[in-house]
């Protein structure tokens, strides 16, 4: 018998009307978790909220608190699993200290809410770690969730192993960009948007998409480079 844990503990500076949202968000959880099915009792819970949650959290045809429920994986269990301890003093910059943590945190859930209601913290992110109150092999590890105001991406300890492992014997492994020589600029790096440009720009390809891609026509026939190993 073991006990598992995700844990978390991040604190991030938003303004006063995001630390608002955020305790309107901690509000609405528990009410949908004590929630009577009767849809005029809970048209009426999201009333209560207020404008500035409906417009975080729009309504959908069939649920009032359809938006906010997109948060969760699981509708039916609409919580955080984290406690977000909002700071009542304004720091000298004005803004609120909110404190997130918990050793069951809902990461995609916790994640999603800061992408919805405290923008002004972007880009921003977290980490966290996977426990066990036992020394059981292939229990432990982490991750994070990077969220920027284009949305919320995550990683983990084990991807990143595994990934490092592929480095030794797979060409390829972080991706393939295509790339051609232009007469006066040198090389230049496909981006789907734009076509070719800088290569901070440029589309990273799966080795599975680069064999389906069909190439653009130019002056130099394009080709493949396998991206290089990130910096650690």
């Amino acid at each position: 018998m073991s006990n598992n844990y995700t844990k978390a503990s991040f604190i991030l500076s938003v303004r006063p009307e995001e630390a608002e949202l955020l305790q309107l968000a901690k509000d609405a959880s528990d009410m949908l978790e004590n929630h009577d099915d009767d849809a005029l009792g809970r048209q009426e819970a999201f009333d209560q909220l207020g404008p500035a949650f409906a417009a975080a959290f729009p309504p959908t045809a069939d649920d009032p608190f359809g938006g906010f429920l997109a948060l969760f994986d699981d509708a039916d269990f609409p919580v955080f699993d984290c406690r977000i301890d909002v700071d009542d003093t304004p720091n000298e910059a004005g803004g609120i200290s909110a404190f997130f943590h918990g050793d069951q945190v809902g990461i995609d859930a916790v994640a999603l809410l800061i992408f919805a209601t405290c923008k002004s913290a972007l880009p921003c992110g977290f980490e966290y770690a996977l426990d066990c109150d036992r020394l059981r092999p292939g229990e432990f590890g982490g991750g994070y969730a990077a969220i920027t105001a284009a949305g919320v991406t995550f990683g983990n300890s084990a991807r990143q192993l595994e990934r490092a492992l592929e480095r030794d014997t797979e060409e390829g492994t972080d991706g393939f960009v295509l790339t051609t020589r232009h007469p006066e600029y040198g090389l230049s790096f496909w981006n789907n948007e734009t076509g070719f440009g800088r290569l901070r720009d440029a589309t990273v390809f799966t080795e599975a998409e680069a064999a389906t891609f069909d190439k653009p026509i130019a002056d130099d026939e394009p080709e493949w480079l396998a991206m290089p190993a990130p910096l650690t």
